[in-house]
């Protein structure tokens, strides 16, 4: 098994923003291959956040917050101009749909098959076809016609999703990873700057996984043993990336 990263929002943007990229690469899975009705969780899951919320401003001025950063370090000593420029092409590009699209989502609500099958959702085992008729008539259809229909819907978020996987990976990008070692199985740290993402990449034979709390400057990592669901006594090596 290959190391794994546990990653910690240490804001609710950022926890909002991992949600949403959470939920975009589910909708790609679903574009890639057929998964049935379940390819309608993480379609209505987007419907749903972003009904309560718009998160075009906030979105907006963090791109204008990178591309400002982008732009001075775009002719520092060791930086990789072409793949600088690169990011501030998307940037401009992605900031530009944004404002143009209207509200993610909002057409979707028009549409009369999908406004029952979300009515429905939400109860369990509701998915039967004397509940919902019309989803296993949908899902008679071709796989083509099908992943096409499906394919529609979702890019009513792209003009969202897409800046927000920018904005993340810009954020992982920036920071590297430092060792780290967990006394008794419980590390802490501070910063001066405000952090939005602590990263812990740890081999999973250690038997472990973290469990993240903290802020913008203070954070504390505990060390769980999987078997035993409970908290580590021993030494954990373990890779840490906090991030700004």
């Amino acid at each position: 098994m290959n190391e794994l990263i546990y990653e910690q929002p240490l804001n609710e943007k950022t926890r909002s923003y991992l949600r949403l990229e959470y939920l975009a690469n589910q909708v790609r899975s679903n574009l890639d291959q057929d998964h049935q009705h379940r390819c309608f969780y993480p379609l209505f899951s987007l419907c749903e956040l972003t009904e309560r919320c718009d998160y075009r401003s906030e979105i907006i001025k963090d791109i204008d917050k990178q591309l400002i950063n982008l732009k001075k370090w775009q002719h520092l000593p060791h930086i990789d101009e072409q793949q600088v420029e690169g990011y501030i092409d998307q940037m401009q590009e992605a900031r530009i749909k944004l404002i143009r699209c209207e509200r993610p989502g909002q057409k979707l609500k028009q549409d009369r098959f999908l406004s029952a099958l979300r009515q429905r959702f939400g109860m369990p085992g509701a998915c039967c076809n004397f509940d919902l008729p019309q989803l296993h008539y949908w899902l008679a259809k071709p796989w083509e016609v099908r992943q096409q229909e499906y394919k529609n819907w979702t890019e009513h978020f792209e003009c969202l999703l897409t800046p927000i996987k920018l904005l993340l990976e810009l954020t992982r990008k920036t920071t590297v990873y430092n060792p780290a070692t967990a006394t008794a199985g419980f590390y802490q740290g501070s910063s001066t700057q405000a952090l939005s993402l602590i990263r812990v990449k740890i081999d999973p034979a250690q038997g472990c996984y973290p469990t993240i709390s903290g802020n913008r400057n203070r954070y504390a990592i505990h060390f769980v043993l999987f078997d035993q669901q409970k908290h580590s006594d021993r030494s954990i090596d373990f890779m840490l990336a906090t991030c700004t």
